[in-house]
């Protein structure tokens, strides 16, 4: 048998991994591609200055996660070069929250370099024959997608709205918004993915497009130098591996905290079996999140030795101390496997957007460095070339049967609730892919420090011991989980979330 099955955030990347796959590519190949077409072409969701991470899990072979997240940049710049680049707003996207946008906020970009790396190692085809597909889809322009408009409503204006070349690139010559499904086109980054295609990654971080980014930068108060992007490696990690229901489940370690927070909540979930979703069970579910949200809050987010105090709360979690705990935007993700049973998750992200395009680059960047939430400490207060912390958890599962599952989702800090509760419902409670998908999800989230459980309806309620902010229909907020497995008598079954439009496709047949 034959074939690679992906599940992305878009129809449009999971087309183009179908083509991949089609040319012979596997998994690595047919993710990679499809990562690359997301995060080209959805504007305000994700984009190419964006930091991410791939958790690699080969047929005959031990898993990895290849680290390329966001790190600090400001490498060889004087003490008072920092704090200065930023522009502080305030959006209406999932309630409301405070970023911080502009230059300053813009930390060194990973993503591309840490796709390359996966393509190289672990893939088939020709790196240029991985990138055409996005390259392409650039040059005839691609529509607006849903996801993009749905965020583009709250941030247009204030994060998207004041750099010339960012507002030309989505806005109509009359100052109107583009609508969802109109094209748009960026000759910029078109010519831009040409030059990668054909160079490398390391056209963002050595060529023609470094030195357009680093210029921009400095000259509009930011701190990323043509340093930092020219001394940027991804780094290939072990993955955290635990037992989850007769599956071996492996996802994204140390110091990013997105993994450890999911392990954390899949060890807590096997302490009270769940069976079905009746009161007590979604209430036990609010309550793993909160556990995990009061601990990470009073031992995570200021710690100064993250890697140690992360092992110390799965410790916890694993003998059982962890339960005294428990209490009465703007990303994509691609999954693929192949018939081999060699399976890719792969979770970009570039924060809610800085808003800058570089003038030549047709690159939007990140604002990493703006995110509050994961910059506790405040506004540039890491030291340059360190790994900014991440909620990211790209996943894969192993079976003994020989079942393979590739599963991740966007969606800032309900990543990992949403991974959780997919998890629950497939290789627990037994659903199909998409049923696990498309259940109704619960995130415990922390307001003004009261917590609230921001639920999706058809979940009873009536256990919960904590306010809850209903929502009328499945939402975007919840994430948008994507999974792609290989079964144990070869065949594919392949999923994408309804609250993010995504496509599924089987190629290489």
């Amino acid at each position: 048998m034959q074939g690679v099955a992906v599940a992305s955030s878009t129809k449009l990347a999971a087309d183009a991994g179908a083509i991949v796959a089609d040319s012979g590519g596997n998994a690595v190949d047919v993710a990679v591609a499809a990562a690359l077409v997301s995060i080209t072409t959805e504007p305000a969701i994700c984009a190419l200055g964006a930091g991410g991470f791939l958790t690699i899990w080969p047929a005959a072979g031990e898993p990895v996660t290849i680290d390329g997240y966001i790190e600090m940049p400001g490498r060889g710049l004087p003490p008072g070069r920092f704090g200065g680049g930023r522009r502080d707003v305030w959006i209406g996207y999932g309630g409301g929250v405070d970023i911080t946008v502009g230059h300053g906020s813009v930390g060194t970009p990973g993503g591309l370099a840490a796709l390359a790396l996966a393509s190289s190692t672990y893939g088939r085809l020709p790196w240029a024959e991985v990138v055409e597909p996005a390259y392409q889809d650039v040059k005839n322009g691609f529509a607006l997608s849903v996801a993009s408009y749905t965020y583009l409503e709250h941030a247009a204006d204030r994060v998207f709205g004041w750099n010339e070349p960012s507002y030309r690139a989505l806005h109509h010559a009359d100052g109107t918004l583009r609508r969802p499904g109109e094209t748009v086109w960026i000759e910029e980054l078109a010519h831009t993915l040409r030059r990668i295609a054909d160079h490398g990654a390391d056209e963002l971080y050595v060529g023609e497009t470094a030195r357009l980014i680093a210029a921009d930068m400095q000259a509009n108060g930011g701190v990323l130098t043509l340093e930092d992007l020219a001394t940027y490696r991804p780094i290939v990690r072990r993955p955290l591996v635990t037992g989850v229901h007769g599956w071996e489940v492996a996802t994204n370690p140390p110091p990013a905290i997105g993994g450890t927070v999911l392990t954390a909540m899949l060890l807590l979930m096997q302490n009270e079996p769940v069976d079905r979703w009746g009161p007590r069970e979604v209430a036990w579910l609010a309550r793993v999140q909160e556990a995990v949200l009061d601990y990470r809050i009073e031992n995570l987010d200021m710690s100064d030795d993250l890697e140690t105090d992360l092992a110390s709360m799965l410790d916890a979690a694993r003998v059982g101390e962890l339960k005294r705990w428990v209490t009465a935007p703007s990303t994509v993700h691609t999954s693929a496997v192949d018939a081999d049973g060699l399976a890719c998750s792969v979770t970009m992200s570039a924060g809610y957007g800085s808003g800058v395009m570089p003038p030549g680059t047709g690159v939007w960047m990140n604002n990493c460095l703006g995110e509050h939430e994961l910059n506790r400490r405040g506004y540039h207060q890491w030291s340059p070339g360190t790994r900014l912390p991440s909620n990211m958890a790209p996943t894969v599962a192993r079976h003994p049967d020989g079942s393979v599952l590739s599963i991740g989702s966007p969606g800032a800090d309900r990543i990992t609730t949403a991974i959780l509760q997919v998890l629950v419902n497939h290789l627990h409670l037994g659903m199909s892919l998409g049923e696990a998908i498309g259940h109704p999800r619960l995130h415990v989230e922390s307001h003004g420090g009261a917590r609230v459980a921001a639920c999706e309806p058809g979940l009873p309620l009536q256990d919960l011991t904590i306010p809850a902010r209903r929502f009328d229909s499945l939402s975007m907020y919840f994430g948008g989980a994507g999974a792609a497995k290989r079964c144990a008598d070869g065949r594919f079954e392949v999923a994408a979330d309804p609250r993010r439009g995504g496509g599924t496709t089987i190629g290489g047949r």
